[in-house]
């Protein structure tokens, strides 16, 4: 493992009051031949300069992020698990002009990095208990899009309200009634032979796993529908046995949700028992990774 070091800023240091940082997150997989190789680095490479074009940083420029990427990779390949552990990797911008006084000004220099750390699976069984935000979105709807910090940190206090009150995992924020994602990933409803998800807009993540997961859709039996779902046809299509719901990821691809919480009233999700369709699809997302099933072109 490349050996770490401390990261020293100056007090004054932009994102350190001024929330001038992103970050992606992906993984490396052991192949069957012994190598360690991404999944879908470019896609990646390009949502976060997106992310620093809209933070007004200096964005790293496509060719050095997968290069840094592959060479933490390569120096990390011996700490690697085997699957299904991976190694996760962490790119990450920060805003690093020293002046307090530029409140209304961006950044003009940055630092990006990449973290590593070996990770096992993320997700070993059971199913999420979902409560429903009907009030507050997740984020500011222009930087729903942008993987930064402050979005997180937007949804913590909500999430630790739905834990305390109804041992909730998760929340969804679903503002004026119409569903977008939850505090930390997207959100998917297979309704029988159709995947029901939200249509993409600034407000929230433009989720790699997500895309993966729609494109692969025809070869796993499924139609896709990306439109406006309601939390009302939501609750009606969860009652169906036919119906899984699925929050969708880097860290665990796919986690069934089996209980929604709305308005204090828990509802079951009919297919949430046998989750085959899930189950389908974490199987042929996990063997690209792996290296055990042929991947699309540039993956």
């Amino acid at each position: 493992m490349v050996g770490t070091s401390e990261l020293v800023l100056h007090p004054g240091t932009h994102v350190l009051h001024y929330g001038s940082a992103c970050f992606e997150g992906l993984k490396a997989h052991r192949q069957p031949d012994g190598s360690v190789r991404t999944f879908r680095s470019r896609s990646h490479a390009e949502r976060m300069y997106s992310s620093a074009e809209r933070l007004m940083l200096p964005p790293p420029p496509i060719a050095l992020f997968e290069r840094m990427v592959s060479d933490s990779v390569a120096a990390n390949a011996d700490i690697t698990p085997e699957p299904p552990g991976s190694l996760y990797i962490r790119p990450t911008l920060l805003g690093t002009e020293q002046n307090i006084g530029a409140a209304a000004r961006a950044s003009n220099t940055a630092l990006f990095y990449i973290l590593t750390s070996p990770v096992g699976q993320y997700f070993s069984g059971g199913s999420l208990r979902l409560a429903i935000e009907t009030k507050l979105p997740r984020t500011t709807p222009q930087f729903g899009m942008v993987k930064t910090g402050a979005n997180y940190a937007m949804a913590l206090g909500v999430l630790k309200e739905a834990k305390d009150r109804y041992a909730a995992d998760q929340v969804l924020f679903a503002p004026d009634g119409y569903v977008e994602e939850t505090g930390a990933a997207n959100f998917l409803v297979l309704a029988d032979k159709t995947i029901v998800t939200p249509p993409l807009s600034d407000g929230y993540l433009h989720g790699v796993t997500r895309n993966t997961i729609l494109t692969i859709a025809e070869e796993l039996g499924f139609d896709v529908e990306e439109r406006p779902l309601s939390v009302t046809e939501l609750l009606e299509l969860a009652e169906a046995p036919t119906t899984e719901i699925v929050l969708s990821g880097t860290a665990a691809i796919v986690a069934p949700v089996g209980t929604l919480i709305h308005e204090g009233a828990e509802h079951a999700v009919g297919g949430a028992e046998t989750a085959e369709r899930t189950t389908k699809i974490q199987k042929l997302v996990t063997s690209m990774q792996q290296g055990l099933s042929e991947r699309p072109e540039g993956w």
